[in-house]
């Protein structure tokens, strides 16, 4: 099963979304129940999601 997975695992407690692969709670509590389209469509989501976290983030 593909994932974005880079076992990174920490969720940030504002947004709820993993840093490591800006997945939220939700889409990873999920994953194993998505079928291979749903699953992709998330991953599609995660570069722009992980840039904006980045952004985001306070220095």
């Amino acid at each position: 099963m593909e994932t974005p997975c880079i076992s990174v695992c920490e969720i940030d407690e504002e947004t709820e979304m993993c840093r490591g692969c800006g997945r939220s709670i939700a889409e990873i509590a999920s994953w194993i129940r998505l079928t291979d389209d749903e699953r992709r469509a998330i991953m599609a989501r995660l570069p722009e999601r992980l840039k904006t976290m980045k952004a985001a983030e306070k220095p």
